[in-house]
């Protein structure tokens, strides 16, 4: 269980495991997709949409090229395999490599395909151009978007994969891969689950954890799900709960 192969495998694990879903010891580290990348990204407060049409690619790209890292890995690891040679490596890890380097060459493909036509493809601008009146296009919304954001006046709360934002128009969650986004005019929302918890996290009050399913009226806007304590959205005079 000692041997490199084994500690290399877990430890690579691990790492896999907490670069994907950032624990709060990773974040501290920097070690995350927007640290590592900062200064490609640019910054969220000042453009908030095209910071995140960056960030969902890169994050896709990065996530990707995991397997493709272990494999390198293991070539100083299990160095009697011979994975360097692809010749003489095994069988199980040919096949391997050729999923490690297909994973990046499709997620390179979409983000291509997102990318033309200034990012006009992307999930994000598809959805925003949803909302776009007939003389303009997406990128109107999006300033729309980028300007509520930077106002102090709006909502945030939630982990970094699963944060929810309100302003003034725009109701958002933000994940891994994907912002979601809806007009609070053209949502329902509804309460789908409740759960009562003896004391909150940041208070010695009784308060309850809601599950809220925003769905948008418009045709072709995708719904979602956000949580969080009832107590913040009580405070949040955007959200009617």
């Amino acid at each position: 269980m000692d041997s490199p192969e084994v500690t290399f495998t877990l430890a690579y694990l691990v790492f896999a495991v907490c670069f994907v879903f950032t624990p709060t010891e990773f974040h501290s580290a920097g070690l995350t997709v927007q640290n590592l990348l900062s200064g490609w990204l640019g910054s969220e407060d000042a453009a908030f949409v095209p910071y995140h049409l960056r960030r969902t690619s890169a994050t896709l790209l990065c996530h990707s090229l995991l397997p493709l890292g272990y494999y390198v890995g293991m070539c100083f690891a299990a160095s009697e395999k011979q994975l360097y040679s692809l010749g003489q490596a095994p069988e199980a890890w040919q096949l391997f490599l050729l999923l490690a380097v297909t994973l990046p060459t499709i997620a390179s493909t979409v983000i291509y395909y997102w990318s033309c036509d200034q990012w006009a493809r992307h999930p994000l601008a598809r959805t925003l151009a949803l909302y776009a009146l007939p003389q303009s296009d997406w990128w109107a919304v999006a300033s729309s978007v980028n300007t509520e954001f930077r106002r102090i006046d709006k909502f945030a709360t939630g982990a970094p994969g699963a944060r929810v934002i309100v302003t003034d128009t725009w109701v958002m969650k933000v994940t891994t891969y994907r912002v979601h986004v809806a007009q609070q005019q053209d949502v329902h929302l509804t309460v789908t689950e409740s759960q009562q918890h003896e004391l909150s996290p940041d208070s010695n009050l009784p308060v309850q954890l809601l599950t809220i399913h925003v769905a948008g009226t418009s045709p072709g806007v995708q719904a979602f799900n956000i949580r969080s304590w009832r107590h913040a959205l009580v405070a949040c005079r955007h959200v009617p709960v």
